[in-house]
């Protein structure tokens, strides 16, 4: 028996057969629609026609299924998409042969313990893979590469997106409409260990690249301003005012490259005095595409070339820190100074919920309001 049911304005399809109960969106808010779509199953039903699988070899899903992300997301993130997938299915079709940078994924990750070849998952077709295979496979991964619970979560939540996608877009149907993935459990994630320098370890920090001129100005961005490795790489000579006190992240496009901030939102953040006297100390070096911090070859840095840079002087001084450490930093010092969580996520460019489980814990000013506020009604009472 097939029943209508609306979620907001959206119209769906309930099913019962043989006592199992599926659910799927009509994808329309019209009632008259709901109606013609809901005779339609009820003729299929009838025809023993209703929800037969199809048999789509998992190449030809994966493959379709990069195409989708390449449309809607940027190289380096559909990039993410693409790992996972090389894990789970291993490299099964070309869309996963290539990495952002257009080398062969064997190439490119050779040696790489974190895409290093797996033993894939196999079924005969895309349809047939069952949830006890995802979870064995995703468990087996987990002890063989020490993986975090936020990391088995990340792949099974990309997997699931797949399903969901090829499945709603009628490229699959599978007996029940059931996902796959929808029933693994997620794994407790631990709570985020957060690093970040005191006073004096900036100082010292700053003080042990005194003499490079080019990492220094770069990780004092990083520090007083916190941003992201990329934000910091995409800076322009036109992005930083000086004179208004204001570093602008915004997306832009030089030489035929894009790039946007990761949350797809420009955003300015004013720069500290002590800011402002290192970058007037360390002019920009000239540069084609007018980049304030150009690589030593004056173009735009590579994120790895520089990440190996900076661990090379780090390494020298005998540092521990790197670039998540400073951004941290940032944002610790914000929320130790009272500024609230809706602010610091402003600022960063982050949602308040990542600043919430990253910086909480030092935010004190309100939890010590709370704390006078019941000792002032128990005192009353």
């Amino acid at each position: 028996m097939a029943s209508l049911f609306t979620r907001g304005k959206t119209y769906y399809v309930q099913v019962s057969t043989n006592g199992k109960v599926t659910r799927r969106s009509l994808r329309t808010t019209s009632k008259q629609i709901a109606k013609a779509k809901l005779l339609e199953l009820e003729r299929d039903r009838m025809a023993g026609e209703l929800r037969l699988p199809t048999q789509t070899p998992i190449p030809e899903l994966v493959g379709a299924y990069m195409r989708h992300v390449l449309t809607f997301k940027t190289a380096a993130n559909a990039g993410k998409d693409a790992s996972v997938l090389r894990n789970v299915f291993g490299v099964c079709c070309p869309e996963l042969e290539q990495t952002r940078r257009g080398e062969s994924n064997a190439r490119a990750m050779a040696g790489k313990r974190r895409d290093r070849p797996v033993r894939p998952l196999t079924a005969s077709c895309a349809e047939a893979v069952t949830t006890a295979q995802v979870e064995e496979h995703l468990s087996g991964l987990m002890r063989e590469r020490a993986w975090s619970p936020k990391t088995y979560n990340q792949h099974r939540t990309i997997l699931q997106r797949m399903y969901t996608w090829a499945i709603e877009s009628e490229r699959i149907r599978i007996a029940g409409d059931r996902n796959p993935v929808a029933r693994i459990r997620r794994a407790r994630e631990r709570a985020p260990e957060i690093r970040h320098l005191t006073l004096a370890q900036i100082d010292e920090q700053l003080a042990a690249l005194a003499h490079d001129s080019v990492l220094l100005p770069m990780v004092a961005v990083l520090i007083y301003v916190g941003l992201r490795r990329a934000e910091l790489l995409w800076l322009q000579r036109e992005d930083i005012d000086l004179a208004a006190g204001f570093i602008r992240v915004r997306a832009k496009t030089v030489g035929g490259a894009s790039w946007q901030p990761k949350t797809a939102s420009n955003r300015l953040v004013p720069i500290q005095p002590a800011l402002v006297a290192i970058l007037r100390a360390h002019p920009p070096r000239p540069c084609p595409g007018e980049w304030r911090f150009p690589s030593l070859r004056g173009a735009r840095w590579d994120p790895d070339n520089f990440s190996q840079a900076l661990a090379r002087a780090q390494r020298a001084a005998g540092l521990p820190w790197h670039c998540l450490d400073f951004r941290h930093t940032y944002g610790s010092l914000l929320a130790q100074r009272g500024l609230s969580l809706h602010q610091i996520s402003k600022l960063m460019g982050n949602s308040p919920e990542v600043c919430r489980r990253h910086y909480a814990h030092l935010a004190t000013e309100d939890l010590v309001e709370v704390a006078q506020f019941v000792a002032n009604v128990a005192g009353r009472s």
